[in-house]
């Protein structure tokens, strides 16, 4: 299981509030987050009710001890809930977040006042509270996320969503800033498409770590026919699917050193995610290929793009990172007959299992099989996509504009047949060809990485507001996402 998923996702909460108004609000209001998050399976960080009055920040000395105990979490805290049931005080909360100084995703949120409820005991006057808060994070140059509704019910299920969607973001944010990425051997020659800075990867706190193919390869070889940890992979690559009658144990094994060599190398160079040298060197010189082995890591949550498509591998452990769940890279490969907002995706073979949604078959890669023998092509992992609610993303650099770059967006998984060998998904996206026209404008690659469900909202939030990436949001909010600098 990939380091970021070992842990629940921590958030702080702090309740703003202004003493004049009524206190019981604050009391309930803690309670509805607190239970939320409870829910949710998220771990809250916050003082004991009795450390300040109503268990509110209200002043500054209250600002500053919120303050000293979110910094006293800052290896694990990984974003802020501030919930406002009444105006809030503004100067407190920007204080709070001033000195805090974690730069950590920031959820506010405001309550409703009720109709009969708006007299000067009981008026909570939120709405504008919220307001006065975000133009001093304005002034601060301290990005924030929205709630779906200006003011909302904290014990709501609306409000749970959000807290959910803001969780996915938090745990986004932190698995991107300062992630591994594992380069297994040099770009495949023919695809001068997957070239990629380094350097703009790094100025994100993204470092790639690189490694030559053949000392894999050696590494690979050096195992021993009756090591435990090899039966133990063999015995796995036997269970994850369905594998042809003709494969022999000797080329099962093969994959299995393969695979062992590169689970030895990830875990030891610490690697969120990686991507491989995926053909020829590896068949012509060591017998196997490599898409199960991606296949796995992939259903590990520690995601695996072939062709040495480093930008690839972190598009796809930011889809994982905003859904907790397995990601694929495809091609967008050919078009649907006369469909003209659906494409068919394909691999050769690299997709997770659950990705696919059926037992997968183990078999040979098809294409270059014909090319070299199929004998050196055992480790394809093949299957149709079977339908449901997808997300697609991709990242890119872009050394001519000096700057990391990305689009994303939601459609679908179809059933629709399609009746060519390797991993299949017949997708459908809204307006797919004004979608193509920006990925061929504006210099992207035919690879694109994709996850199961709709997580766009999450993700969106994290690239853009929180890393600052310039991206297009196909289907998404026209209005464009400030890209103010903290403290600015």
């Amino acid at each position: 299981m990939n380091r970021n998923f070992e842990r629940p996702v921590a958030l702080g909460l702090a309740i703003a509030s202004r003493a004049f108004f009524s206190p019981a609000p604050c009391a309930q209001a803690r309670e509805d987050v607190a239970a939320q998050m409870a829910a949710l399976g998220l771990t809250l960080v916050t003082l004991p009710f009795e450390a300040t009055a109503n268990g509110a920040v209200q002043s500054i000395d209250d600002a500053r001890l919120y303050a000293d105990h979110f910094k006293a979490h800052r290896e694990t805290l990984d974003g802020i809930v501030i919930a406002c049931p009444n105006f809030g005080d503004e100067i407190a909360i920007a204080e709070l977040i001033d000195r805090a100084d974690l730069d950590i995703p920031i959820l506010l949120a405001a309550c409703n006042d009720e109709l009969d409820a708006v007299d000067v005991h009981s008026r909570r006057d939120a709405f504008c509270g919220k307001i006065s808060i975000a133009n001093n994070f304005w002034q601060y140059g301290v990005p924030f996320t929205e709630t779906t509704d200006h003011t909302m019910d904290l014990d709501s299920e609306a409000f749970g969503r959000d807290l959910d969607r803001f969780a996915r973001t938090c745990r986004t944010v932190r698995g991107l800033r300062g992630a591994r990425i594992g380069a297994i051997g040099a770009r495949t020659g023919p695809f001068q498409t997957m070239r990629y800075s380094e350097k703009l990867l790094q100025s994100a706190g993204i470092t790639v770590q690189t490694v030559d193919l053949s000392e894999m390869m050696q590494a690979a070889g050096a195992i021993q026919d009756d090591a435990p940890e090899l039966v133990a992979v063999m015995e796995r690559i036997r269970a994850y699917g369905t594998i042809p009658a003709h494969i022999t144990t000797d080329q099962i094994a093969t994959q299995a050193k393969w695979t062992l060599a590169v689970n030895r190398w990830i875990a030891e160079n610490e690697c969120d995610a990686s991507a491989i040298q995926c053909w020829r060197s590896l068949q012509d010189n060591f017998g196997c290929a490599t898409c199960v082995t991606m296949s796995m890591m992939g259903e590990d949550l520690s995601p695996s793009a072939c062709e040495v498509d480093v930008m690839g591998a972190v598009s796809m452990f930011a889809l994982s990172l905003a859904s907790a769940a397995p990601a694929a890279i495809l091609d967008w490969n050919n078009n649907y007959g006369r469909e003209v907002d659906k494409c068919v995706c394909t691999h050769c073979g690299n997709f997770p299992a659950s990705f696919i949604g059926d037992t997968p078959v183990v078999g040979e890669l098809d294409v270059l099989g014909e090319v070299i023998g199929r004998s050196k092509c055992f480790g394809a992992v093949k299957g149709k996509v079977r339908a449901g609610e997808m997300t697609y993303f991709r990242l890119s650099s872009d050394d001519r504009a000096g700057t990391l770059k990305s689009y994303l967006g939601q459609g679908a998984f179809t059933d629709d047949p399609f009746g060519m060998d390797g991993g299949i998904a017949v997708t459908e996206v809204d307006r797919l060809r004004d979608l193509m026209r920006f990925v061929t404008q504006n210099g992207f690659e035919h690879h694109v990485a994709m996850v199961r469900g709709h997580h766009a909202e999450a993700l969106h939030e994290a690239v853009t507001r929180y890393l600052r990436i310039p991206t297009y949001h196909h289907g998404g909010e026209v209005a464009p996402v400030p890209t103010l600098p903290r403290n600015a």
